[in-house]
């Protein structure tokens, strides 16, 4: 027969496996940010920037399939719950969103387009098509 200690391991590896471990470890973690809150002074109305950088976190943790931390971002941040329209933030940004910059989250266009400014290509141009961007869309 197996000891506690045995079953608990054995436990833990079945769940790890099925990928709910983390699942539910992101959600014990959630509710005491939840719980912690509850007891803290009421949080400031979020700003126009905090709402537009807490969005492109929120859709570069999806692209990447980071479900666990988002499950603790969005509750800890208050960010709505519907996410903002891509269009409005690369408006927003003045990042250009073209058919293939669409295929990733705009954090990346956004990191290659400084990368290609500080290597001295400028910022005429904000797409992932222009010089100096290759490889930004992430190897998946």
């Amino acid at each position: 027969m197996s000891t506690l200690e045995e079953l608990k391991a054995a436990l833990r590896d079945t769940l790890a496996a099925r990928g709910t471990l983390g699942q539910i470890q992101a959600r014990v973690r959630s509710e005491i940010f939840n719980a912690l809150e509850e007891t803290e002074d009421p949080k400031p109305p979020m700003s126009h920037e905090n709402l537009v950088i807490n969005e492109l976190i929120r859709e570069y943790l999806e692209y990447n399939n980071f479900k666990h931390t988002l499950s603790v971002l969005l509750p800890e941040t208050g960010q709505p719950a519907e996410r903002i329209d891509r269009s409005f933030l690369s408006q927003d940004l003045n990042v250009r969103d073209d058919a293939h910059t669409r295929q990733i989250p705009l954090l990346y266009t956004i990191v290659g387009r400084l990368q290609h400014e500080k290597a001295g290509g400028g910022a005429r141009r904000t797409d992932s098509s222009s010089p100096g961007y290759p490889g930004m869309a992430p190897s998946r």
